[in-house]
């Protein structure tokens, strides 16, 4: 199993990025991206930290570990900008904090975050048909997450993602250790969403695809 969407304690995650990566991969998460929470006020203390942290990680450790961001309930003008700005910081993966129906991103988000450079939208929520195919034009990845309260349109993502043929991934948004999940607690979780057991499969697929990209 891939999970490319977690936090450690360099934003609002619990655990140091090593015990992350330990933790995640005595659950059978073969490849983990850490993706921590990043604006204008923390993104020069938090990406080289996270890229330092990987590269240690890479070196010793049977799990793969990706660097990456969560640009966090951004101004949508500013999504575009900051998106390239971490990767000259070293992020490999850039997630955009979605329009959840669970906190009050700004409206826009998506459209903004779907026209940059960017690889996973994270828990869209209500995502338009438009977003969606915008999505699928550009690869970026929709995301069925097991955050509580993200989850809530977990369905409805999945609906429009297939209808559209549009990329999905699963991740776990996780912030403590209890939220990590092995393969089967992710199975269930997509099978609730409506995905049957071949769209499950290419869900996984996806995912690989995606970190074989990055890796």
């Amino acid at each position: 199993m891939i999970d490319l969407h977690t936090h450690s304690l360099l934003s609002d995650g619990s655990l140091l990025p090593s015990e992350l990566a330990q933790r995640a991969y005595v659950k059978g998460i073969k490849v983990l991206a850490i993706t921590d929470h990043v604006d204008h006020s923390n993104i020069d203390h938090v990406v080289p930290r996270i890229v330092r942290a990987c590269e240690e990680l890479n070196k010793y450790w049977a799990i793969k570990v990706i660097p990456g961001v969560e640009l966090t309930h951004l101004a949508p003008e500013a999504i575009r900008d900051l998106a390239k700005k971490t990767r000259a910081l070293g992020a490999k993966l850039v997630l955009v904090h979605g329009e959840t129906i669970a906190e009050p991103v700004p409206l826009g988000t998506n459209m903004a975050a779907l026209k940059a450079e960017i690889d996973i939208l994270a828990h869209p929520g209500l995502i338009t048909p438009e977003e969606v195919d915008l999505a699928k034009a550009r690869s970026i990845s929709l995301e069925i997450t097991a955050r509580k309260g993200h989850s809530l349109t977990n369905g409805h993502v999945a609906q429009m993602a297939i209808k559209a043929g549009a990329s999905l991934v699963f991740n776990t948004d996780s912030h403590d250790p209890e939220d990590l999940l092995e393969i089967e607690g992710a199975k269930k979780i997509l099978l609730g969403a409506g995905l049957n057991p071949g769209q499950i499969e290419r869900v996984f697929q996806d995912a690989y695809r995606l970190a074989e990209k990055i890796l």
